[in-house]
């Protein structure tokens, strides 16, 4: 599953604010603070609009309380990562996660060097 860089930063940060409770409302609000206390600044509705298409792609789980929205996350972040790391394995090293690591290896070097 490909996400774009502000859904990653939405991510990160609905993480990061049900690390010790993964059954805690996190709202629209709860993000957009995390987020500006992180320094990512974004306005209220793109917010929102990220998180509903993070919704379409079954990333998160929207649902009403009262009269506000809420979200879960239908993924852990290992989940995630696991599934990063299987598209680039198959997009760009025909499946093998030997050469995936070859190259992460070499480029690894490079940038120690």
């Amino acid at each position: 599953m490909v996400c774009g860089k502000l859904e990653i930063d939405i991510l990160n940060s609905f993480w990061h604010l049900t690390e010790d409770d993964e059954d805690r409302d996190v709202s629209i609000q709860d993000i957009v603070d995390d987020l500006s206390a992180n320094g990512v600044e974004r306005a209220y509705t793109t917010i929102k609009t990220v998180m509903d298409r993070l919704t379409v792609k079954s990333i998160l789980v929207r649902y009403k309380s009262g009269k506000k929205f809420f979200y879960k996350a239908a993924m852990t972040k290992e989940e995630m990562a696991s599934e990063a790391v299987k598209t680039v394995a198959e997009q760009f090293f025909n499946g093998s996660y030997i050469e995936l690591i070859r190259f992460a290896e070499e480029k690894a070097q490079n940038i120690l060097l």
